[in-house]
């Protein structure tokens, strides 16, 4: 099983009780995201002075770095109960009125992968969201009334993993925004320290290090490698994690020494084998790899233009001579000429 494999299955009960007890439960306990951090903390801390719900907020980045941690946190620091629904699970207007009716003053209601909300729904959200009321209609045809209800005070947090396809109109009913960043290596080994200790895992310097260093930028991927390498350490190695036995648990989880795992080789080996290197569109990638376009463009594509495998132009995605060289082969001679001056395409 492949690191992206693991992002994409169900959690079993172990694992989703590893990741609750894993998570910061405050700010201060929140590793990384500094500016962020600090944002939300003067923002709670206002609220809190004038005895007021926090304004909206809405989480954006790739997944796993920490948007739901942080809309638990804002419960946490409000002294507020929270709500916690998703985008897809509500298809009609009648499902976001059921949920809104029955908040109560002040509370979180955190909605994930907001931008797949249904557009019904999203309508009723911006007078929720602004004057926090929602009007529902009564009745069909020429005699449909619409009653106003009035509704409690409280704080969206919204997260998406695709902020622009959220439209304008709803981004500017937030009163913060904040995008989330792939984090630093530092900060990444400290949330690995810190999960270890939680997890009561002896795990050496090195190990730290290497894990690190295959973890993406990303404390969910970090935290369920540790937890898969602790597996392998416990079988083999005496439960105790060094940078010997981390190098051999990744291997056989297919996570190499850059982080890439099996979906990331499939796409740069399709990419380079069977397209030269590119440019090829995302449709024919996706189904070269045998991956939906979804799983291929938020799943792996943003780590692999960021770590510079792998550019996005108007024509299409291309494999850099990083590539090349990471797997072995030998760039021709007119690959740099490819990525001369690249521009972001869909």
């Amino acid at each position: 099983m492949s690191e992206s494999d693991f992002l994409n299955s169900n959690l079993s009960p172990e694992d989703i009780s590893a990741e609750q007890a894993l998570r910061p439960s405050s700010l201060k306990e929140f590793i990384g995201q500094g500016r962020v951090r600090d944002q939300v903390d003067l923002l709670l801390r206002a609220a809190r002075e004038r005895s007021a719900p926090a304004d909206h907020i809405l989480l954006s980045g790739p997944p796993g770095l920490g948007k739901t941690t942080l809309a638990m946190i804002v419960a946490t620091e409000m002294g507020s109960p929270i709500r916690i629904t998703s985008g897809p699970a509500i298809t009609h207007a009648g499902d976001l009125a059921s949920i809104l009716s029955s908040l109560v003053e002040g509370e979180i209601l955190f909605l994930d992968e907001i931008h797949r909300m249904a557009r019904p729904a999203e309508e009723m959200l911006y007078l929720a969201m602004e004057d926090f009321r929602v009007d529902v209609i009564v009745g069909k045809g020429p005699g449909a009334t619409a009653i106003p209800l009035s509704l409690p005070h409280f704080t969206l947090v919204g997260a998406t993993t695709r902020a622009g396809l959220l439209p304008a109109p709803l981004r500017d009913r937030f009163g913060f925004t904040a995008h989330l960043d792939f984090y630093d290596p530092i900060d990444i080994e400290e949330i690995i320290k810190r999960s270890a200790n939680l997890l009561e895992i002896e795990i050496k310097k090195d190990a730290v290090s290497e894990l690190g260093k295959r973890s993406r930028g990303t404390p969910r991927i970090a935290n369920r490698l540790l937890r898969r390498v602790r597996d392998y350490a416990e079988v083999h190695a005496d439960s105790v994690i060094t940078g010997d036995v981390t190098k051999r648990a990744l291997e056989i989880y297919e996570v190499d020494e850059k982080g890439l795992d099996r979906l990331d080789i499939a796409i740069l080996r399709s990419l380079i084998e069977q397209f030269g290197g590119g440019p090829v569109g995302l449709n024919t990638l996706a189904m070269a790899v045998g991956e939906e376009r979804e799983t291929v463009e938020s799943m792996a594509e943003p780590f692999l233009v960021r770590s510079g495998f792998m550019i996005r132009s108007p024509r299409g995605r291309s494999a850099t001579p990083l590539a090349w060289s990471h797997l072995g082969k030998n760039p021709p001679p007119q690959a740099p000429g490819l990525f001369d001056n690249p521009v972001a395409g869909p």
